[in-house]
C-alpha cells in the first residue's frame, strides 16, 4: 500500500509540473507576443495642446503616440522636428494627429507668408465697422467683394461684385480664429492672385469697396455665368462667336479640245480651264 501511495503521489507531481510548465511557457508566449505587437507599433506626432490658426508649433504643443501600423493615417508626421517651427494653417485640437495639410513649412519672414497658397499673394484693404461686416470677419472666412463706384456721364452709382470666394487671412495684425464675438477692425488682409490684386487696387481707387461674408458650405457658381452677369450689370455686349471659316471649294480642272484650222491645214489642241 505505501508503494501503491508514492507512486500515485509521484504521479500527481508529475502532471502538476507539467501543468505549471504548460502554463509558465503559454504566459512567456503572450510575453513575447506582446513585446513583438509593441516593437511592431508605428509612432506618429500629435497636438498636446489646441494649435491656434496662424501660429507657429512649439515643441510643447507636440508628443507622440503609439499607433498600429494600418492605423497610421497618410500625411502624417513621424518625427517632432519635422512638425516644430512650421505654421498652422488651420485650427489643430488637443490629441489630433498633425497632417501635412495643416501645417505650412516656415522659411523665414512673416508667419502669414507661410499660408500662402502657390501663386497667389497678401493684400490689405482698410475697413471700417460697415465693410469690415460689423467685426464679424475671422481668419479662414471667405467673402465677396463689391465695388460701388459713379458713373461718369450720369453721377449715378453702380455697384458690382468684383471678385468671389476670397480667403481672409488675417483681421488687423491678427491671424488667430480663436475669438469670443465681434470686434471693430481696421484693415482686412485677403489672399489673391496678381490679377486680383490690381483689379482690387483700381477698385479702392476709383470707389468704395464692401466684403461680403460668405456661407463656407457655399459652392462656387460656373465662372461663365458669373462673367455673363457680370458683363450685364456694366452694359458690355457679349462678346460674338468667331465665324468658322468656310471650307474652299476646290474644282477640277476641265480639259477642253479646240479644233485650228489653218487653210486647208486642221488640227487639235487640248486646253484647260
Amino acid at each position: 500500500m505505501k508503494k501503491k501511495g508514492i507512486v500515485l503521489m509521484l504521479g500527481v507531481s508529475v502532471m502538476m509540473a507539467t501543468g505549471a510548465a504548460m502554463l509558465a511557457k503559454g504566459w512567456m508566449q503572450d510575453r513575447t507576443g506582446e513585446r513583438d505587437a509593441m516593437n511592431d507599433m508605428a509612432q506618429v506626432v500629435v497636438a498636446t495642446l489646441q494649435i491656434p490658426f496662424g501660429e507657429t508649433v512649439q515643441a510643447s504643443d507636440l508628443r507622440m503616440i503609439d499607433l498600429p501600423p494600418d492605423a497610421v493615417p497618410a500625411g502624417s508626421f513621424t518625427e517632432l522636428d519635422s512638425v516644430v517651427g512650421r505654421v498652422s494653417n488651420q485650427v489643430i485640437y488637443p490629441g489630433e494627429i498633425v497632417l501635412e495639410g495643416r501645417v505650412a513649412e516656415h522659411m523665414g519672414g512673416s508667419a502669414l507668408a507661410s499660408l500662402l497658397e502657390k501663386g497667389m499673394r497678401a493684400m490689405t484693404v482698410r475697413v471700417d465697422d460697415v465693410v469690415g461686416v460689423a467685426g464679424f470677419l475671422l481668419p479662414g472666412n471667405r467673402v465677396d467683394v463689391v465695388s460701388t463706384r459713379r458713373n461718369g456721364s450720369n453721377r449715378n452709382l453702380e455697384s458690382n461684385t468684383i471678385l468671389r470666394n476670397i480667403k481672409v487671412l488675417a483681421v488687423d495684425q491678427t491671424a488667430s480664429q480663436e475669438r469670443d464675438g465681434p470686434m471693430i477692425v481696421r484693415a482686412v488682409t485677403v489672399e489673391v492672385s496678381p490679377d486680383q490684386a490690381e483689379t482690387l487696387v483700381e477698385a479702392t481707387q476709383e470707389g468704395k469697396v464692401q466684403l461680403t461674408l460668405r456661407n463656407p458650405f457655399e459652392k462656387e457658381d460656373d465662372d461663365d455665368d458669373f462673367l455673363a452677369a457680370q458683363r450685364s450689370n456694366l452694359g458690355v455686349a457679349e462678346p460674338a462667336p468667331v465665324a468658322e471659316p468656310k471650307p474652299r471649294v476646290v474644282r477640277a480642272p476641265v480639259q477642253r479640245r479646240v479644233e485650228v484650222i489653218r487653210g486647208t491645214q486642221q488640227s487639235s489642241v487640248n486646253v484647260r480651264n
